[in-house]
């Protein structure tokens, strides 16, 4: 694409940027939260091809001026000046031409809310949950280096370690759009304690990573919902199995069902679980979505799809192969201390290049 047809596409890109700057300060958009929120985030995303575009347009004038000094001008310096100018940015316009297509493809509305992240014990029995417990511990180390935060809900341990399930929140900034690709199942390969002749074992546990739905999101009816309360199990002091402060939500038309056992206070359990809840509702239409994008992008499993395998993690061999984009890393100790940062950047890579081939641009 030539610079000029890209100017071209940013200017009503900046006409929109400047419309929605002025929305966000009208008085009567402030008073509808559901809309200035989403316009705030609009003008947010806005605001980044906005500061891109403003370099580009710098970056071009820069370079006619500098022709027209090497065409007219005779002062060595000033030629030589320019000749340097010229020669930067020449390398710098095509990648600021990458970072403004980017920037332009629409971004997925979901890329920047918290997240519920599941982990399920598959195929493997012992093996399977203690691999499981691995893998949340896993997320939790990585979710410290984003300085997110992580809670759990709710957990179901194994006879020997780990879990059966675990259901966990993570809040922070773009949380779903970075833990999104970790949904689907994981392979582990691996000689387990209890085996005795020493032969590999194969176990998987799968991860299902949900955006979590806020208020405005979805309408959830009080009347449709069955609650249930229940003594807690697992750690929380004295007061565990003599109050009933655990939690369990039924939504009758869906069938769904939550709970929430992690907080000593009734309150603060049901409002957990409310947001799993509406989450989990809201991931029934959000599937939808993620059936029709992962139809075309290999990044992406739809999180239902609990059959698709998207990661070995071979122990003999230290290696982990990610087997969307055929990526293999040789340091599985690291991965399983929570240093996944690596193959998800390079997942966001292959997304954003099929993104760009959709766009067309």
């Amino acid at each position: 694409m030539s610079s000029n047809l890209l100017l071209d596409k940013l200017e009503g890109v900046l006409i929109r940027f400047k419309e929605v700057g002025q929305l966000i300060t009208d008085p009567e958009v402030m008073g509808d939260m559901k809309r200035y929120i989403k316009l705030s985030k609009e003008y947010k995303e806005l605001e980044a091809v906005s500061e891109a575009a403003k370099e580009f347009r710098s970056a071009l004038d820069t370079i006619a001026e500098s022709k027209e000094i090497l065409s007219n001008e005779s002062d060595e310096e000033l030629r030589e000046m320019a000749k340097m100018e010229l020669e930067e940015l020449e390398i710098r316009i095509p990648e600021l031409e990458e970072e403004i297509k980017l920037l332009l493809i629409p971004a997925d509305p979901e890329d920047s809310k918290n997240a519920i992240l599941e982990v399920r014990a598959g195929a493997g029995g012992d093996e399977a949950s203690i691999f499981a417990g691995e893998l949340a511990r896993m997320y939790t180390k990585f979710c410290e280096t984003k300085g997110w935060k992580v809670s759990i809900s709710s957990f179901s341990e194994g006879t020997s370690g780990g879990y059966k399930e675990i259901v966990m929140n993570v809040t922070g900034n773009g949380v779903y759009g970075i833990l999104k690709y970790e949904s689907g199942v994981h392979r582990v390969q691996r000689v387990p304690q209890t085996e005795t002749q020493g032969r590999v074992h194969t176990s998987a546990a799968s991860v299902a990573v949900l955006p979590e739905a806020e208020e405005f999101d979805i309408d959830v009816k009080d009347s449709d919902i069955r609650k249930d309360t229940y003594c807690s199990s697992g750690p929380g002091g004295q007061s565990v199995n003599t109050t009933y402060s655990a939690i369990r939500l039924t939504h009758n038309p869906t069938g769904i069902v939550v709970t929430c056992q992690d907080q000593k206070s009734q309150i603060k359990n049901l409002a957990k679980a409310m947001i799993e809840l509406r989450s989990r509702i809201y991931a029934l239409e959000h599937q939808k979505y993620l059936d029709v994008i992962s139809s075309k992008r290999k990044t992406m499993v739809s999180t239902g799809d609990r059959s698709a395998k998207i990661r070995t993690y071979n122990f003999p061999q230290g290696r982990v192969t990610d087997h969307r984009i055929n990526f293999t890393m040789y340091n599985l100790s690291a991965t399983m201390d929570g240093d996944i940062q690596e193959v998800i950047d390079k997942l966001q890579i292959e997304e954003n290049s099929e993104r760009l081939k959709e766009s067309g641009l």
